[in-house]
């Protein structure tokens, strides 16, 4: 079985805006929760910012809801976030590569 490519961050919003596994306001919910989480991110790579240990639970919360959203209706894309997981947080805790995100 081959593995999938890890997501980039726009190929990953591409597809959580397009799966029907997850209705508008809960995507709207999700869009807001993330948006909060990638402004803590922006402070942190500032110096102003949460500690890194508290950043990871909130990111692995995140993503625990938006994995349970998917996996009944979405598998793919569900197995696709899972194995992107760590190279999404990577891209975040880098500060070179999350300044290319804005």
């Amino acid at each position: 079985m081959a593995t999938s490519p890890n997501l980039d961050f726009a190929s990953l919003e591409t597809r959580l805006r397009a799966t029907k596994a997850i209705g508008v306001l809960t995507k709207l919910s999700l869009k807001n929760q993330i948006d909060d989480l990638l402004h803590e991110f922006k402070l942190f790579h500032q110096g102003r910012g949460r500690a890194l240990s508290t950043l990871r639970e909130r990111y692995d919360l995140l993503l625990m809801k938006v994995l349970s959203l998917l996996q009944n209706d979405d598998a793919g894309l569900a197995r696709d976030v899972s194995a992107s997981r760590e190279a999404i947080w990577a891209v975040l805790v880098d500060p070179a590569q999350f300044a290319r995100l804005n």
